[in-house]
This record gives structure tokens, C-alpha cells and sequence, in this order.
């Protein structure tokens, strides 16, 4: 039960009924169940607590590819810090599709083409199958980062 009102708290953005919550949680001692875990990462990250989202992975038993991408993507909706934890996520979980959108999100939205690149070319040479998503992603970094000529030829080699 306290997962869903988390997960109804993150999607509303109340990050203060969320808190109160993740205290009776705390105080219950179910704070290091990874489904819970995942939650409090989730509405602290939606609701731009990175602080609070910081210190809830750090008190986790261990990290997986889930709590890793919601790291990155609540730092995606912050502008800071993707980039670096998408490296550090590599040295022992693996990425899935969702973790590189989130991750060339990021590429498009600080204009880093080169660091788009590297992140697609891991892509093309991992064992992720891309989706439709990723796709668009790749192509909404490549675009936003001024590369007209790579856009088109991305979308002609997608739409056909």
C-alpha cells in the first residue's frame, strides 16, 4: 500500500504528502525493500529532491538497471549530473532502452553531440535491441544539437 500512494504522490509532483509517507516508512523499517526503494527514488527524483533522492540509493542494499535509470532520469528532468552516473552505472549493470533515452534526452538537452554519439554507438554495439523510442531520442539529439545533415539522414534511413 505504501508503494501506491508513493507512486500516486511522485505522479502528482507532492513532494510533502510524499515525505510524510517515506517517514512512516523509514520508521518502519521497510525503506531497503527494493520495490519501496524504487518508489521513494522516484517521487524524490519526479519532484526534484535530488538530495533526498542521493541519499535513499546510497542506503539501498544494491542498485539495478531500475533504480540506475531513475537516477538518471530524474537528473535528466535537473540538467546536471546524467551523463556522469550513465558511466558509472556501466561498471556493473547494464543499460536498457528506456536508460538510453533518457540518456541521449540528456545529450539533446545540454547540446553534447559528440557525448550523443558515443552513447549511440554503444547502443549499436550492445545486445539492446533499439526501440522506436530510442530512436526518436537519437534523432531529437542529433537535431537539437544543430546536426541537420545527420537528422535527415537518420529519418530517411528510419521512415523508409
Amino acid at each position: 500500500m505504501f508503494v501506491q500512494v508513493i507512486n500516486r504522490c511522485a505522479g502528482l509532483g507532492a513532494l510533502a504528502e510524499g515525505r510524510i509517507v517515506c517517514e512512516q516508512l523509514i520508521q518502519s523499517g521497510c525503506e531497503s525493500d527494493v520495490f519501496v526503494g524504487s518508489s521513494l527514488l522516484d517521487i524524490y527524483a519526479k519532484c526534484g529532491s535530488m538530495e533526498d533522492t542521493w541519499r535513499v540509493f546510497n542506503k539501498m542494499p544494491s542498485q539495478n538497471v531500475t533504480t540506475w535509470t531513475t537516477m538518471i532520469l530524474g537528473y535528466v528532468n535537473c540538467g546536471q549530473k546524467e551523463l556522469e552516473l550513465f558511466q558509472q552505472m556501466q561498471q556493473g549493470v547494464l543499460p536498457i532502452s528506456i536508460t538510453f533515452m533518457g540518456v541521449l534526452n540528456a545529450c539533446a538537452t545540454i547540446s553534447v553531440l559528440e557525448e550523443g554519439r558515443c552513447v549511440h554507438e554503444w547502443i549499436n554495439q550492445s545486445d539492446c535491441e533499439p526501440d522506436v523510442f530510442v530512436g526518436k531520442s537519437w534523432l531529437a539529439c542529433i537535431s537539437k544539437c544543430g546536426s541537420t545533415e545527420d537528422a535527415w539522414r537518420v529519418f530517411n534511413k528510419t521512415s523508409s
